[in-house]
């Protein structure tokens, strides 16, 4: 009897045990194996190859010539084949070429962007004309501005080389220099951004978010009527976000601006307009080019002889909230104007990941872990790429440490398949000792991204194409240098490798197939089901 016991005994544990190995131990082994055998090296002979595209051409990889990268990574600071960044530009992921762009893929055509900019240089010349006329019958002096027709503008460039897919092409030679013409060009007027003109004497003290009036931003105009918006300077690049600050009533940062810019190029996303840094003579390039009286009557000179302007709505019509010269100079960015709505329409849409904008509330996927589920299932997150592309931007301001994105913007011509804008980045890069985690529950909900985008953060995590080094060098560009400082950049490693590591935990729970994504899914008429979503995955 006791040898039957222990008969029954050991069989039952064997049994135990097999099961374990068979449903828990084995899984875990598979997928490990296949996680480490499958997910590229981005080396450059790697054999890459792209997923055939079912609506569009599918991209080939450019003919490129790259000189064999040194085992040691410490030479390639030292060596003369050139830069890092340069590197990085010329690797087959930034050299991927697709079919020229259908009509209906361009963001607008060239009959149609000139004709919008006579009738801009019309209503200038009407508007001067008043303005010639008001000043002689009262006898005052009116510095008028030359203004110059120039249809090879660069901003007329970069307008028409938007498309559904992005803002600009890798290599468009308009963007260098619409960055030039930024930096360079004469303002000849200034007035507020359209959104607090809108805002005027509707400023409510009771809302806990302030409106954008708060925020000092100004739109100028250069003498070839682009338009750029201007961000000055209101925050020390070693200040940090103080600890007590909530995220929507934090600085908005010029050189979070310009910085955003830069690493949005280098992710190859190119869904930020261009920005650059330039000092600005507050007296001679905003008030006395500015025809609105109510901006000029914000400015006043200091007690320490500085010339300094503030916000104008109701409840911060205060000198405390000023930003002043140096008596004369001031740092900002500058971002380059996107096509006027009347000829691109924007559509403005609630982040299914905004936060709670409020003292103590939380919205529901703070404290639901499946609240991807119910995403995946409504309209427009159910086909298409809208959610691969609000991951993207998760994963975007993760880098940069942006918690305040409660909105984004597409344009209405390219419907549910457009790129989505990554718009207003200056609350980015407040707090390098911090890694906000909860900036990729997009990414870690829903446990997807795209194959190109994973791609390139694992070339970014190579020691040849560093993250912090390519960004350094891309921000050596810009005049306002150096726009970040190291601890900053040093950051921007560590949250890269903290992102690959949530990607890796996903692979490891559902596996590779389901959780790297295919870039371009044709797109439907009707929305999809939850198993065709699968089955296009």
């Amino acid at each position: 009897m006791m040898r039957r016991d222990r008969f029954l005994l050991a069989a039952a544990l064997s049994a135990l045990f097999s099961a374990d190995f068979y449903f828990i131990l084995l899984p875990k082994l598979q997928n490990r194996r296949r996680a480490a055998g499958n997910i590229c090296s981005c080396s450059p002979n790697s054999n890459l190859s792209l997923p055939r595209l079912e609506a569009l051409a599918t991209p080939q990889l450019s003919n490129w010539t790259l000189t064999p990268l040194p085992s040691d990574a410490s030479a390639l600071e030292l060596d003369d084949r050139g830069s890092k960044l340069q590197r990085l530009f010329s690797h087959p992921l930034y050299n991927i070429q697709t079919l020229e762009l259908k009509p209906e893929e361009r963001l607008l055509q060239v009959e149609q962007l000139i004709e919008y900019y006579r009738r801009k240089v019309s209503h200038w010349e009407r508007r001067n004309k008043l303005y010639n006329e008001a000043t002689a019958l009262t006898n005052m002096s009116f510095m008028e501005q030359k203004m110059t027709y120039d249809p090879n503008a660069s901003w007329l460039k970069f307008h028409l080389g938007i498309n559904r897919y992005a803002l600009y092409s890798r290599d468009d030679p308009a963007i260098l220099q619409l960055l030039t013409d930024m930096k360079n060009m004469t303002i000849v007027g200034a007035d507020y951004t359209q959104d607090e003109k809108a805002l005027k004497g509707a400023c409510d003290c009771s809302q806990v978010v302030k409106p954008s009036g708060h925020h000092l931003k100004l739109a100028l105009k250069m003498h070839n009527f682009g338009k750029v918006m201007f961000k000055p300077m209101r925050q020390q690049r070693d200040e940090e976000t103080p600890e007590d600050f909530f995220y929507f009533v934090d600085f908005q940062r010029h050189n979070a601006e310009i910085a955003a810019f830069h690493l949005d190029r280098i992710l190859d996303f190119r869904r930020v307009p261009p920005v650059v840094g330039r000092r600005v003579n507050v007296t001679g390039e905003i008030l006395q080019v500015a025809h609105n009286e109510d901006l000029r009557a914000v400015f006043f000179t200091s007690p320490a002889s500085n010339t300094c302007f503030f916000a104008k709505c109701l409840y911060v019509c205060k000198t405390e909230y000023a930003v002043c010269g140096s008596p004369d100079l001031l740092e900002g960015s500058l971002s380059a104007y996107l096509p006027g709505l009347t000829i691109a329409p924007r559509l403005s849409i609630p982040n299914p990941w905004k936060r709670s904008y409020s003292f103590s509330g939380q919205e529901e996927w703070e404290v639901n872990p499946f609240y991807c589920d119910s995403v995946k299932q409504a309209y427009p997150y159910n086909s298409g790429n809208r959610l691969l592309n609000i991951i993207d931007m998760s994963i975007f301001d993760f880098l940069i440490g942006n918690m305040d994105r409660h909105h984004y913007e597409i344009f209405t011509k390219f419907g549910d398949e457009g790129l989505l804008l990554h718009l207003d980045n200056a609350r980015g890069f407040g707090k390098h000792s911090h890694d906000e985690m909860s900036i990729l529950a997009p990414l870690s909900q829903c446990c997807m991204i795209k194959r190109s985008t994973l791609l390139r953060l694992h070339l970014l995590a190579r020691s040849d194409f560093r993250l912090s080094d390519v960004m350094r060098e891309s921000l050596k560009q810009d005049p306002l240098r150096p726009v970040l400082t190291e601890l900053h950049l040093l950051a921007l490693d560590r949250r890269l490798q903290k992102v690959l590591r949530v990607v890796q935990r996903c692979i490891r729970r559902f596996g590779q197939d389901e959780v790297i994504t295919k870039d371009f899914i044709k797109p439907t008429v009707t929305p999809q089901t939850a198993t065709e979503m699968k089955k296009n995955r």
